[in-house]
């Protein structure tokens, strides 16, 4: 079954791995060779598909200084592309609109379909809010959607916008109605804010009368104090007495691992998770080795939670 037919199959688990491209200005034959280090280290694992992130310098967002400095990547088509090559598997990539007006956006769909061969776009709104840009996300789904490239697309859902003043839920069934095949949360290290998130969208979808999207939940290994910083830069709800047990463990990355599968647990034993197809992503979001296999170790451990929910 390809990663489209199990996106649309509430039936069937959908299991990706998220990364990040090079650095922008790395030589070809480096990109070649990141992306066949990655493959290599993916080979063994039942994936059904990769998720290529699109970097953003995000400082509008946050008044928080940035825990490390940005640095613009290659082209998220481009390496997904290579990666798809590679590795054998479908490739997501992510797009941030910025300033991109709907002639820009045009363009860039007609790239990704006939210079990269994607099938598989993840629309990302701007991290400003209360900004006029010159297209609007919903607008950018619709465009997306009726593209003659026949794209697969998804959104992202973020569990700790969803709040009394801002619903979350809304947002994920206005973005279904506008075409939006699933959903790529956050990095989750705290489960309620996704049980709510979930519990609500399924009632707005039963409300609305229409299906609930696949979410699938994104989850990372963390064994240091800066990855953990980071993810809070990113926006991720860190408890303080998660941060304690990680680094206060004696390995850190395992206990990271058993929190993100105590989270997923947790998020799974509810109603709504026999209503709302879920998924796995698992992502790395640093550049340190032990925390990049970590990554792959938290994959066979979700995985197994995910078939036994």
């Amino acid at each position: 079954m390809d990663l489209r037919a199990k996106l649309l199959d509430a039936a069937q688990p959908v299991l990706l791995y998220g990364t990040t491209p090079p650095r922008l200005g790395t030589g070809a034959q480096e990109i070649e060779a990141a992306a066949g280090k990655l493959a290599a280290r993916l080979a063994g694992l039942p994936l059904d598909g990769l998720v290529v992130y699109d970097i953003q310098d995000e400082t509008g967002r946050t008044g928080a200084p940035r825990p490390f400095p940005f640095s613009s990547t290659v082209d998220p088509r481009q390496y997904a592309a290579i990666l798809e090559r590679q590795l054998g598997r479908p490739a997501i990539a992510y797009k941030a609109l910025g300033e991109a007006d709907e002639a820009q956006w045009q363009a860039w769909l007609f790239e990704a379909a006939h210079l990269h061969r994607l099938r598989f776009i993840s629309v990302v709104g701007r991290p400003t809010s209360g900004v006029r840009y010159p297209l609007t996300l919903s607008r950018a789904l619709r465009v997306a959607v009726a593209h003659a490239g026949g794209f697969t697309v998804g959104g992202v859902a973020i569990a700790e916008r969803h709040t009394e003043q801002r619903s979350e839920a809304a947002r994920l069934l206005a973005k279904g109605l506008e075409g939006c095949a699933y959903f790529i949360s956050q990095t989750v290290y705290h489960a309620p804010p996704t049980e709510a998130l979930l519990r609500d969208y399924l009632r707005d979808c039963r409300g609305a009368g229409i299906e609930p999207r696949r979410v699938v939940l994104t989850f990372a290994p963390c064994g240091r104090d800066k990855t953990l910083a980071f993810l809070r830069w990113l926006g991720v709800n860190i408890p303080a007495d998660t941060e304690r047990a990680i680094l206060g463990a004696a390995r850190p990355l395992e206990k990271s691992i058993e929190i993100c599968r105590d989270n997923l647990r947790r998020i799974l034993d509810h109603s709504y998770a026999a209503a709302v197809p879920l998924g796995v992503n698992v992502e790395s979001v640093s550049i340190n080795r032990d925390e990049i296999d970590a990554s792959v170790d938290l994959f066979h451990a979700l995985r197994e939670v995910l078939a036994g929910k």
